[in-house]
Order: C-alpha cells, then sequence, then structure tokens
C-alpha cells in the first residue's frame, strides 16, 4: 500500500485501541489533560510528519540507513537542552561527539546514500526533518506535559495523526495501487499494536519523570537492529561504508550523552528518583 496510508491506517488503528484503554490506563496512570498545543504538537511532529517522512523515504533508502540517520536525535535533544532549556549544558567532549556523529553522516551521504540514485541525497536529507520535528514536540512535552496523562496524550495525537495522514493519502495518493494482503494488513496491525500502542506508551509515560536525553539512549540500539534485519530478511546491503558511517554516528552519540550531570539536572534526576 502506499506510505501514507499505510502510515494513516496504522494509527488509525493504534487511536482506536488507546480509545478503547484510555478510560482505564489513564485512572490509574493519574495527571489531567495535557494542553491542546501539546497535543497538537505530538500529532503533527511525531505521527504526521515524522511517520510521513520515514515511510515516504524507505520507498528509495534501505530501512537500516533511515534508522541510523534518524539516530541524530539525541544530538538535537542535547543542543535543545543547551540552547533552548538551558538545563543540561554541553561540555567540550560532546561537541566532539557532535563533530564526530556529524562526520558519520556526511560519509553515508557521500557514499552510501549517493549510491543509491540522487533522488536517495533529497530523499535523506528530507529524513533528517523527521528527528528535528520530534525533538521540538519531546521539548514541548518536558516543558508543558511532564505532569499530564501521557495515556491521553497519546490517544489524541495518535488519532489527529492518523485523520491527517489519511487525509493527506486522500490528496496525493489517489490511483495508486492497493492490496490489502494478509501479509500487509498483519503488518499493520503489528506496527499499531506492538510499534504504536506499546511503545509510544511506555515512552511518553517515562518522559514524565525521565530526563529526555536517557530516553533517547534507545537510539544506540535500533540502527544495529534495523541494519541486521534490513540485511537478513529484507535483502539491504551493508557495506564497509554503512558500517563505517554508523560506527561514527554511534560513537559521536556515545560522547555527546555521556557526561556528568549539572546542578540542575543532579537536581531533577534525584527528584525523578524519588518519584
Amino acid at each position: 500500500m502506499p506510505p501514507l496510508l499505510g502510515a494513516g491506517l496504522r494509527f488509525a488503528v493504534a487511536g482506536a485501541l488507546m480509545a478503547c484503554l484510555a478510560p482505564w490506563l489513564a485512572k490509574r496512570e493519574g495527571g489531567g489533560r495535557p494542553p491542546f498545543g501539546v497535543i497538537l504538537a505530538h500529532g503533527l511532529c511525531q505521527f504526521v510528519l515524522n511517520f510521513a517522512l520515514v515511510y515516504t523515504t524507505e520507498t528509495v533508502l534501505p530501512s537500516g540507513l533511515v534508522s541510523v540517520l534518524w539516530s541524530v536525535f539525541p544530538l538535537l535533544v542535547a543542543l535543545t537542552g543547551h540552547f533552548v532549556t538551558k538545563t543540561e549544558r554541553l561540555v567540550g567532549r560532546q561537541w566532539l561527539g557532535m563533530v564526530v556523529a556529524l562526520a558519520g553522516i556526511v560519509a553515508l551521504f557521500a557514499t552510501d546514500i549517493a549510491g543509491i540514485s540522487p533522488r536517495a541525497v533529497t530523499m535523506g536529507l528530507l529524513l533528517l526533518l523527521g528527528p528535528l520535528s520530534v525533538t521540538y514536540s519531546t521539548a514541548l512535552i518536558k516543558l508543558r506535559a511532564s505532569g499530564k496523562s501521557s495515556v491521553i496524550l497519546n490517544r489524541d495525537a495518535m488519532t489527529l495523526g492518523a485523520a491527517l495522514l489519511l487525509a493527506l493519502s486522500f490528496v496525493f495518493e489517489r490511483g495508486h495501487p492497493v492490496r490489502f494482503t494478509p501479509v500487509a494488513v498483519a503488518s499493520v496491525l503489528y506496527l499499531a499494536i506492538a510499534g504504536s500502542v506499546v511503545t509510544f506508551g511506555i515512552y511518553v509515560w517515562l518522559l514524565r519523570t525521565v530526563a529526555a536525553y536517557r530516553l533517547s539512549l534507545v537510539s544506540y540500539v535500533i540502527p544495529a537492529v534495523a541494519i541486521w534485519l534490513g540485511a537478513t530478511f529484507g535483502g539491504e546491503p551493508v557495506r564497509p561504508t554503512t558500517l563505517l558511517g554508523t560506527g561514527l554516528v554511534l560513537g559521536g552519540v556515545a560522547l555527546t550523552l555521556r557526561r556528568t550531570p549539572g546542578p540542575i539536572e543532579k537536581a531533577s534526576t534525584a527528584s525523578s528518583d524519588a518519584t
């Protein structure tokens, strides 16, 4: 099925499931309704722009490369903490990590991505807007919805995202062939349940009390798993340049995230641990 339709159906199913679970989960979780602006930002940035870019670029780029490019997310979170919220100041080692990770991204664009086609380079650059948009919505959740219900936030944002993605599919994908094969339906259901309801439910719930940069550590794991799955089951090529670029990106992320917390961050961590 076309990418926007696939993403829209995924979050339509996920939003429906969250609507069924919300009355029970929200009562157990506690917290009030998130501000509408946060719901809107989460829906537009995380579920519409981000996943429209991920699904569309994966029609051109291997899934492993998409995952590696998306792993710049922790770097953007760290930069936000330094320049915007000013609660997580960067030191020399972290700036070095930024440079190393950037070198890895440049290496991947110059080798693996450029070797696919000129269109692949454009798609790779567009993809980087995904983690950038999610960085904004993540910071907004931390600033304005830390004590609010993550269940309600996800339910409303997924439903909004599904409606907008399906609307975009109706406008831009009319006439594209669609075959609801058992594999396609099973994929949508798996991504809706395991990849959306469970994962985003846990992630946004943890954002209430855990520092954003800590949650971004998941970016260590995802690229390695994605490259292995893509090569093993999808026949995607893994070249020495793929491993080199990925190693530089993840090494840069490691340098950026390994740091001694400052006074503000220590106080926040102590409060979170007590909670």
